[in-house]
């Protein structure tokens, strides 16, 4: 027993290594995970040791997914400079978010990702908004596309997280159905049945926003003329 232990803080520890090697020491954005049964296995020990506080551990769940988490994070709060301060802040708090981690319930790139989105709202909701008319001058007039990305996150936030999930896996993320099955351990048909829920929510809540894409009508067709009668014969 302690000496699977031994190899398994081992396999950690180098591979923790490998990616810090590899690391070019600032965050990208990162849509691909290694989803291979090796890694899952070693990620699942790497989260059970890093709840104690494990430092090869916890450095090891930060080199692999911190780019996914930074992605993700500033696909919502659009501010490359706020997603490294809360992608810094979630992972330097890691180790207490895991004791809430069931790896019976997701997959941890699952799991990793809900703990991402609820960052990133607390994030959002914590900054003091500011009115139009407190920057507004002259003609000058509300950042529509700002005001449309803050529109989008609340509508996000308002679904069911499974939904919001597979939602922003799909269309922030740019992950397939069998991808995203495969991070949230469901099938490819609840996915699909999920995305096309979350759809149908996503447009009821921003249409309860007043955000809803508008749906252009087609234009009214011009009657045309009615034939000229006949001609009177004599």
């Amino acid at each position: 027993m302690r000496a699977a232990q031994g190899a398994t803080l081992h396999a950690i520890r180098q591979e923790a290594d490998r990616l810090e090697g590899v690391s070019e020491g600032r965050f990208h954005s990162l849509r691909e995970l290694d989803s291979s049964g090796a890694s899952e296995k070693l990620v699942l020990a790497a989260a059970a040791r890093g709840r104690d506080g494990d430092h090869d551990a916890l450095r090891l769940l930060y080199l692999r997914y911190a780019d996914n988490v930074y992605g993700y994070i500033c696909s919502l709060v659009h501010d490359e400079h706020e997603a490294e301060d809360v992608t810094q802040q979630l992972f330097a708090s890691l180790g207490n978010r895991l004791a809430r981690y069931e790896p019976r319930a997701a997959p941890f790139s699952s799991w990793i990702l809900r703990v991402a989105h609820n960052a990133a709202i607390d994030h959002v909701r914590a900054r003091r908004p500011v009115l139009c008319e407190e920057v507004r001058t002259g003609d000058s007039v509300c950042d529509e596309p700002h005001q449309q990305s803050r529109d989008l996150r609340e509508a996000l936030d308002s679904l069911p997280e499974d939904q919001r999930l597979v939602i922003v896996m799909r269309f922030i993320l740019g992950l397939s159905p069998a991808e995203v099955a495969e991070r949230i351990g469901r099938s490819e048909d609840a996915v699909h049945g999920l995305q096309h829920r979350g759809r149908r929510s996503l447009r009821a809540a921003l249409e309860n926003l007043g955000a809803a894409p508008v749906t252009l009508t087609p234009r009214t067709a011009i009657p045309k003329p009615a034939p000229a009668p006949p001609a009177l014969t004599t």
